[in-house]
């Protein structure tokens, strides 16, 4: 490194050199070195405050050339640039990808679970119910936990801890051949699984605005179907190569699930790393850290009003016909239609894959036409006679999963963003979090429900069950489409007149009083009524206040992991 001196010209020195902090060196690798430390990123946001900045011959930059300068080092290590940005959302996405791998291992590895561990299909199915359990109360606290006590840094890393400590001891319950110990490791795991969706989304929300965050949700549900895709397609595969080396029986099993484990140690070492970009992000752009928003106020729970209440139903009944499938579905598939194992690990996780694919260019669709209740309807549609298929045909049975697949995807994009419809905004908070724990109590009772069902009836009588389900699942949707009707709502309109709402909502945010003038003749008349004109204000006031959600609905695009993503 070379200092340069008061009046010296850096261009006498070395061929590198950074005209911003007056650095110059012989050797390029530490100029690269220069270009990431957090003092050249300083300078260069320092001088970019500034409407000009000099050369080192005394000349001037203008802010626009100092930007076109900027050096691929440069906008890699600075927040303030989207090529950081980007890479930071490479390490975001790869948080939440151990969580998704081993969720559905013990669906992966289903038929060797039962016969390694001997356990029937309704202990089998426990495993299941113990990760939902401790989310029917934890679901409520997440955005809580993460605001008000650890933060979204320590919360990130507290979670994945809880993940990995969670696989580990499902994995050495199978090692010891003590089934107790692998329900004991599901129940940890589920401390950490869902609260660790809640604070990915805070980190994305912090980084990303606007367009982008509508592109950024849509990639994290992307890589997060794509583990549950790999643990499908590679947990069988690890439990042959584990046998191979000699390890039979429950020991094999256990070793195949600790080597699962690794993702997940991968996923907490991706939030170490976002933990110290969102730190130094932090004391750079001197911003606040980020959180959730979200309040849990128990209160507000007796406002909700029956649309609320109708949708939580819709959520239940139609996602316990999905999730305990897919636990179950290798078993199905090899009983049913004789399949092998790989084959029906494939058709089990391509529900997941349909949707990373399908999820998104449907929630553009969904943005484009709206009628929501009708999309809603039609996905419940298309899932009853996916299942009807599946249920009491022996056609391929590609065409009843993918019918699932697509219904699923439907599902997702058009029933979560009906909720900031229906909900104050200042409460959405804690609405999502009651649907999240009604949910999983829903989960925990279906999945022990359907364990129970397999031991006693075969998986016929399963699939009437989930049949039975969204026969109930789309008399609620017809019923809230007629309530919804009634109320003149916006939950079935079309883009075009949410556009219009839109447009008149932000107009009365501008001038309620001429608004409410304009909208009530008889406004004038009564003019000298001060609390006349009060009241309708506020009542204007609190319409708009109720209905204002459509910026919220284009930032969700419908989807959020796992239960969040249901």
């Amino acid at each position: 490194m070379v200092d340069v001196g008061p009046g010296d010209s850096i261009a006498n020195y070395g061929p590198y050199r950074c005209e911003v902090c007056d650095y110059s060196t012989e050797k390029r690798t530490d100029l690269n070195a220069h270009m990431l430390s957090d003092e050249h990123v300083k300078n260069v946001q320092e001088f970019h405050r500034s409407n000009n900045v000099m050369r080192s011959n005394g000349s001037y930059h203008s802010n626009e050339e100092l930007h076109e300068r900027s050096t691929f080092y440069e906008n890699l290590a600075s927040p303030k640039y989207r090529l950081h940005r980007y890479l930071v959302l490479i390490v975001l996405c790869m948080i939440n990808l151990g969580s998704y791998y081993i969720y559905d291992n013990p669906g992966a590895l289903s038929v060797q679970i039962e016969r390694d561990m001997n356990v029937t299909n309704t202990e089998y199915t426990t495993l299941y119910s113990m990760y939902s359990w401790p989310n029917v109360i934890l679901g409520l606290f997440g955005g809580f936990l993460i605001d008000r006590v650890v933060g979204v840094r320590i919360g990130t890393l507290l979670f994945s801890f809880f993940i990995c400590l969670g696989q580990l001891i499902l994995a050495f319950g199978a090692y010891v051949d003590h089934f107790w110990i692998m329900q004991l490791g599901r129940f940890v795991f589920g401390l950490g699984g869902e609260n660790l969706s809640v604070a990915v989304n805070t980190y994305a929300v912090s980084w990303y605005k606007g367009s982008e965050l509508n592109m950024v949700f849509g990639l994290l549900l992307s890589i997060s179907r794509l583990g549950s895709t790999l643990n499908f397609l590679t947990m069988k595969h690890v439990y042959e190569q584990v046998a191979d080396y000699g390890i039979t029986g429950y020991k094999c099993l256990g070793v195949s699930l600790l080597i699962a484990d690794g993702l997940c140690v991968f996923s907490l070492f991706a939030g170490l790393l976002m933990a110290y970009f969102d730190k130094r992000a932090e004391r750079i752009l001197q911003r606040d850290p980020p959180g959730t928003g979200e309040v849990v106020k128990f209160k507000d729970v007796l406002y909700f009003g029956g649309d609320f209440w109708m949708v939580s139903c819709v959520c239940v009944l139609y996602y316990i016909t999905i999730f305990p499938f897919v636990g179950l579905g290798v078993l199905f598939f090899t009983r049913k239609f004789h399949l092998d194992e790989a084959d029906a690990d494939s058709i089990s996780s391509s529900i997941y894959t349909f949707s990373a694919v399908a999820a998104p260019l449907l929630g553009l669709l969904i943005d484009k036409v709206g009628r929501t209740i009708t999309f809603v309807f039609l996905g419940n549609l298309i899932t009853l006679g996916g299942h009807s298929l599946l249920a009491f045909t022996v056609y391929n049975p590609w065409i009843g999963v993918s019918m699932l697949g697509l219904g699923y995807s439907i599902i997702a994009c058009a029933l979560w963003p009906m909720i900031p419809e229906i909900v104050p905004e200042y409460r959405l908070g804690t609405a999502y979090g009651v649907v999240q724990c009604v949910q999983n109590l829903g989960f925990a009772l279906a999945n022990l429900a359907s364990g129970a069902i397999v031991d006693s009836g075969g998986f016929i009588a399963l699939e009437i069950f989930f049949i039975g389900s969204l026969i109930h699942c789309l008399m609620c949707v017809v019923i809230l489409f007629l309530s919804d009707r009634k109320k003149n709502g916006t939950l079935n309109i079309s883009a075009k007149k949410r556009k219009a709402l839109a447009e008149d909502r932000r107009r009365n945010d501008l001038d309620p009083l001429v608004n409410d003038r304009e909208s009530d003749p008889q406004s004038i008349q009564t003019e000298g009524s001060v609390g006349g004109m009060d009241d309708r204000i506020r009542k204007r006031r609190h319409t708009d206040i109720t209905s204002r959600q459509t910026s919220t609905v284009e930032q969700t695009n419908g989807e959020s992991p796992r239960l969040n993503d249901l």
